[in-house]
């Protein structure tokens, strides 16, 4: 089983990127997000004719999440039960057995703002949230655009970038929390090449200089550890006219 997430950044620019995306890669599962769509204007045909059912929960401009998967989807929740949220940021459902998280995590703006109080807000009640999920279903993935860059080495200049937002140490600790229930990056479970981002700023040619940050994350829960035999990021859309600023990040599950 190989699973996937991906910023998409706007569904309505990238539809054409994605579905040849997934012609040649061919994901059993992925979670996107950034769709900026609203409902109405999800593109589930489009989908279903390159073989992929569709989960969506949208909103106008800003935010929106999906989930997409050859088989179907059940038991499908969306955004965090029990939080008043107005934000389109979470969905999640179980495929084949295992239960998928995909989110789309605050962005935060500035230590200092009223957005990384959300943040901060936001991070605890997934936290608890999936705490309660892991009990129900062992073999869980929470993949997503997280926001935050876990370590140094996950940052292309971790001096210039300490103490900023997606570096900070309250996210960062919120970032260990999550494992502390019981899930691991899997990306770190191989050696990795070094400077490995899944975001470059549009601005200042960063791509092209690849000063980029990690921030896009698949965790796996310990009765899925076993089964990872891969996680790799995919730098080739960032190559494509008019890409996404995120990069697709993939699991292999045996």
């Amino acid at each position: 089983m190989r699973l996937a997430t991906w910023n998409v950044n706007s569904l309505t620019v990238r539809l054409a990127q994605l579905t040849d995306w997934l012609a040649v890669n061919r994901p059993d599962i992925v979670v996107l997000q950034e769709t900026k769509l609203t409902d109405d204007k999800f593109p589930a045909e489009a989908l279903a004719a390159a073989g992929y059912l569709a989960q969506w929960y949208g909103q106008r401009t800003y935010n929106g999440v999906a989930l997409l998967s050859k088989a179907s989807a059940q038991d499908v929740v969306r955004n965090i039960p029990g939080l008043a949220d107005e934000q389109a940021r979470v969905i999640a459902g179980t495929v084949e057995g295992v239960r998928v998280i995909g989110a789309y995590f605050p962005n935060g703006q500035a230590p200092d703002s009223d957005k990384f109080q959300y943040k901060m807000q936001w991070l605890a009640a997934l936290r608890e949230w999936v705490r309660g999920e892991l009990a129900r279903h062992p073999k869980l993935v929470l993949m997503g655009d997280y926001n935050i860059a876990p370590e140094d080495r996950d940052v292309y200049d971790p001096v210039a970038w300490a103490g900023q937002i997606h570096c900070t140490p309250e996210e960062r600790a919120h970032f260990q929390g999550l494992c502390g229930l019981g899930l691991v990056d899997a990306f770190r479970l191989f050696e990795q090449p070094p400077k490995s981002w899944s975001w470059w700023d549009y601005r200042n040619l960063a791509f092209r200089k690849n000063q980029g940050l990690r921030i896009d994350h698949i965790l796996v829960s310990e009765a899925l550890r076993s089964r990872v035999s891969a996680c790799v990021i995919d730098k080739a859309p960032r190559k494509n006219e008019r890409p996404s600023d995120h990069a697709p990040v993939m699991v292999t599950l045996d």
